[in-house]
Order: structure tokens, then C-alpha cells, then sequence
């Protein structure tokens, strides 16, 4: 695997650790914040998928973008659409003023991203 996908998965591994402190802050939890690194996670690990495919991809925060783009070498991640089209959103949403993320939210988006994670980190055969 070529070095900047690997520099990819290393990034959207630190935005999940990152996700999993802020939601289990016991003092000021950001949730915005834990929403935002969520979906920042899964979006570099398809880019990073796409780098180690040789695949060009466009400057885009929609998942479902990236995962069309995938799916000719990984169709089975078809399954993974309702996931990422719940992090998408989270890309901009609470990133201003106006809304604000709830807890069940931060939850709800980390898990995804935990679950996503582990199933793109296995398809690319990375390890802990």
C-alpha cells in the first residue's frame, strides 16, 4: 500500500480517537466536535481507500460520494450507505451557530464510525 494512504488511515484513525474522548468527556463534552470527527474519520478512510485504489476522488464531504466511487472493487460496502449517509450530515451541521449536537447524537454518530472503521480498516487489511 502506497505511503499517502497510509497517511489517510492514519488521519481518520486519530479523528476517531478524537470522537471517542469528546463523547466520553466527563467535564464540557463536545459533541458538536465528536459528530464532526466521526464523519471526518470515515471520509478519510474512503479517500484513503480511494489513494491505495489509484482512484482520483473530488474535494467533497459527502460520503455517499466516495462510497460510489468505491464500490466497483468493494460492492458488498453498499450495505455500509445508511451509516455514512447519517455521518454526511455531520460534516457542517453542528459546526455553526444555530444547532447544536445532543449526546444520543455523539453517540449514535461515534458508534458508526466505529463500526465503519473496523469494517474498511479489515477490507484493507490493516491491523492494530
Amino acid at each position: 500500500m502506497n505511503p499517502l494512504a497510509r497517511e489517510w488511515f492514519a488521519k481518520a484513525d486519530a479523528d476517531l480517537t478524537t470522537a471517542f474522548r469528546e463523547l466520553r468527556a466527563r467535564k464540557n463534552p463536545n459533541y458538536d466536535s465528536a459528530c464532526f470527527h466521526s464523519q471526518q474519520c470515515i471520509e478519510k478512510y474512503l479517500k484513503g481507500v480511494l489513494q491505495a485504489l489509484g482512484m482520483p476522488f473530488t474535494k467533497t464531504h459527502d460520503l455517499s460520494v466516495l462510497l460510489n466511487s468505491c464500490l466497483h472493487a468493494y460492492p458488498l460496502w453498499e450495505s455500509y450507505r445508511p451509516d455514512m449517509q447519517m455521518l454526511t450530515q455531520y460534516a457542517v451541521a453542528f459546526r455553526y451557530p444555530g444547532v447544536s449536537a445532543s449526546r444520543d447524537d455523539a453517540k449514535a454518530a461515534v458508534a458508526a464510525a466505529d463500526r465503519l472503521c473496523g469494517a474498511l480498516r479489515a477490507a484493507m487489511g490493516l491491523t492494530d
